[in-house]
């Protein structure tokens, strides 16, 4: 075998090497990600049966996970009379709040109540459960610091039920 055909055998199989390192890396990556996101997958899934069994969902529009002193899984969407509901489901599936959207406030308006009060943050997420027995939005900001503040708005009238710095 001359040096020529052992190049072109070597080239041919650091080829095949990296082709094969690369895929394991990409096959990794995505059972990784799959298996992170399989409990929010999930519970979206769930609370999106119960949404439909007890508010007659049609269309999901949104899905959040709110914790606090609790968990609860909330679905935005429409019913099968058209009308924008919000669905809070317990983590446990045994408490469900029905509420009409047009009752209190949209995501949007919570957080430009935030932003109004809060001017110079940004909002990173945004959720909605229940705290202290009442339906909640959570905006979550950053500052120009990168300090994170949770603002907890009353669904009903938007009013700041509390504020948390993280530290």
């Amino acid at each position: 075998m001359n040096n020529e055909a052992k190049n072109e055998k070597r080239v041919g199989l650091i080829l095949i090497s990296a082709i094969t390192v690369l895929l394991t890396i990409i096959v990794l990556t995505a059972v990784f990600y799959i298996r992170a996101n399989r409990p929010m997958a999930q519970a979206k899934a769930e609370a999106v049966e119960i949404a439909e069994k007890y508010a007659q969902v049609k269309t999901v529009d949104q899905f959040y996970w709110f914790t606090r002193k609790e968990t609860y899984f909330s679905v935005l969407g429409k019913d099968d009379k058209n009308h924008e509901v919000a669905v809070i489901i317990s983590k446990s599936g045994d408490k469900v709040k029905v509420l009409n959207q047009k009752d209190g406030l949209s995501e949007q308006q919570a957080e430009q109540v935030v932003l109004r009060d809060h001017p110079g943050e940004a909002v990173v997420k945004r959720s909605l459960g229940i705290y202290e027995n009442q339906p909640t939005w959570e905006i979550m900001t950053k500052d120009s610091q990168n300090q994170l503040t949770y603002y907890l708005l009353s669904f009903n009238d938007g009013k700041e039920i509390k504020s948390i710095k993280e530290t």
